[in-house]
C-alpha cells in the first residue's frame, strides 16, 4: 500500500502551460493578518516548482464557511499578501474565482506569473460540486493539480469536478501525505501502536474498527475513553458518554480485538468542565459521583509510555484529555513527548494533536505531521478519498 499510483507533477509538462492549482490555505486570520502559515509553508514546494519550469500559476482554495455568500471575512486577500511575501514575487488577485473578469486575468498570466482566486466558497456551487461550476474553472486553464489533501475527502467542484475536464495531477503535499499515511498502515515496521483521542467514539468508530485489523496495540484516550469505561461497567454518570454506542463498545470488548485495545486504568476526574475546578486522580471504581474524567491519570501515561516506547510505528489521532485547560493536560503531554522521544516512524495529525506537540515543543521531532485531519480521518477508516481518486481520469 506503500506506494503511489496517481500521477504527480513530475509528470506533467507545464512549460507555457496555465496551471489550475488546488490548495488548502483555510488559516486564521484576525484583523487580516495570519496567524499561522503553516499550510501556506506546506504548499510551497508545490508552487515553486511548477514556477521554475514555466507555468503560469492559478491558485485556488477555499477560506472557513461562508456558505455560498460573500463576506469579506472570509477574503483571501490577506493570504495573498502573505503569499507574495514567501514566494518573494507579486501574487495577482483575483476578486472572483470565475466569470469573465477572472478569465481574462486567467488568460493574460505569463510564465512564472501567479493569480490567487478569491474564496471558492462564496459560490455554493462549489460545495454542491455543481459540473457548470467545475467548467467554468477549468476554463481558466490546461492542467489541473490537487496539493490540497486537508480537502480530498470532500467531493467538491475544486477538488473532485474540474478532474473531469482537465488532465489532473497530484501535488508534492498530496503524494508526501498519503505515501506516509500508507507506510504507517502497511505494518513493514512492527509493532504498530495507534493512540486514538478525541470527544466522542461516534465520530471513530469506523477508524477503530479498521485499525484494529492494522496494528498491534491500540490506545484510547480523551472523552471517548468514558464511554469503553461505561461499557466495562464503570460509573461514569458525571462524564459524558454516548449512550447509542454503549451496546458497540461492548461487542468490541468482548471480542478477540479487545486484547489490543489499551484503556485507562486511571483518570483526571474534575467536579466541574473548569479550568478552575477541583479535581483528582483517581481509578475508574473511584470517581466521585457526577465528577467527570478530563484526562488519563499517572499510571495510565506510564502504561501508554511502555507501549510508544516499543514502538516502530505510531500513528496518533486526537488528544488524550482536555488539554487545552492546564490541568488537564499532563496526559497529552506526555504523550507528546513519548511520541517525539521514540525511535519509531510517527504519524500525528488533526488540529488538536498538532497543537499538542506544538504546545509540548516537539514538532521537529515527529516524522510526518499530516495537514489534514478530515481527510487523514477518512483513510484511517479505509475510505476512498474523492479528491485523489479524481485524479488522472480526464
Amino acid at each position: 500500500m506503500s506506494g503511489f499510483n496517481k500521477k504527480t507533477i513530475r509528470d506533467a509538462d507545464v512549460q507555457g502551460q496555465r496551471v489550475l492549482l488546488r490548495v488548502d490555505f483555510n488559516v486564521k486570520i484576525q484583523d487580516s493578518v495570519i496567524s499561522d502559515d503553516t499550510r501556506l509553508q506546506a504548499a510551497l514546494p508545490t508552487i515553486n516548482y511548477l514556477l521554475q519550469r514555466g507555468a503560469a500559476l492559478i491558485i485556488m482554495s477555499h477560506l472557513g464557511r461562508p456558505n455560498g455568500v460573500v463576506n469579506n471575512k472570509y477574503s483571501l486577500k490577506p493570504v495573498a499578501i502573505r503569499l507574495q511575501q514567501l514566494l518573494d514575487r507579486p501574487v495577482l488577485f483575483a476578486k472572483d474565482c470565475l466569470g469573465p473578469v477572472t478569465e481574462k486575468q486567467a488568460a493574460a498570466l505569463k510564465e512564472g506569473q501567479v493569480l490567487l482566486l478569491e474564496n471558492l466558497r462564496f459560490h455554493e456551487e462549489e460545495t454542491q460540486n455543481d459540473p457548470i461550476f467545475a467548467q467554468q474553472l477549468a476554463k481558466l486553464a490546461d492542467i489541473y493539480v490537487n496539493d490540497a489533501f486537508g480537502t480530498v475527502h470532500r467531493a467538491h467542484a475544486s477538488t473532485e469536478g474540474v478532474a473531469d475536464y482537465l488532465p489532473a495531477y497530484a501535488g508534492f503535499l498530496l503524494e508526501s501525505e498519503l505515501i506516509s499515511l500508507s507506510n504507517a498502515l502497511d505494518g513493514r515496521e512492527r509493532p504498530v501502536i495507534a493512540i486514538i483521542g478525541g470527544a466522542k467514539v461516534a465520530d471513530k468508530i469506523g477508524i477503530i474498527e479498521n485499525l484494529l485489523d492494522k496494528v498491534d496495540s491500540l490506545l484510547i484516550g480523551g472523552g471517548m475513553a468514558n464511554t469503553f469505561l461505561a461499557a466495562n461497567g464503570f460509573n461514569m454518570q458525571g462524564s459524558p458518554v454516548e449512550k447509542d454506542r454503549l451496546v458497540w463498545a461492548k461487542e468490541l470488548l468482548t471480542s478477540p480485538a479487545a486484547l489490543k485495545l489499551v484503556l485507562p486504568v486511571d483518570v483526571i476526574a474534575a467536579q466541574a468542565f473548569s479550568a478552575d475546578s477541583e479535581y483528582q486522580c483517581v481509578t475508574p471504581q473511584n470517581i466521585p459521583q457526577d465528577w467527570q474524567a478530563l484526562d488519563i491519570g499517572a499510571d495510565t501515561c506510564k502504561i501508554f509510555e511502555a507501549e510508544i516506547e516499543k514502538a516502530r510505528t505510531i500513528i496518533w489521532n486526537g488528544p488524550v484529555g482536555v488539554f487545552e485547560m492546564p490541568a488537564f493536560a499532563s496526559g497529552t503531554k506526555a504523550v507528546a513527548m513519548a511520541v517525539a522521544e521514540s525511535d519509531a516512524f510517527s504519524v500525528v495529525g488533526g488540529g488538536d494533536s498538532i497543537a499538542a506537540i506544538n504546545l509540548a515543543g516537539v514538532a521537529k521531532q515527529i516524522s510526518f505531521i499530516s495537514t489534514g485531519g478530515g481527510a487523514m480521518l477518512k483513510f484511517l477508516e479505509g475510505k476512498k478519498l474523492p479528491g485523489v481518486e479524481a485524479i488522472g481520469r480526464f
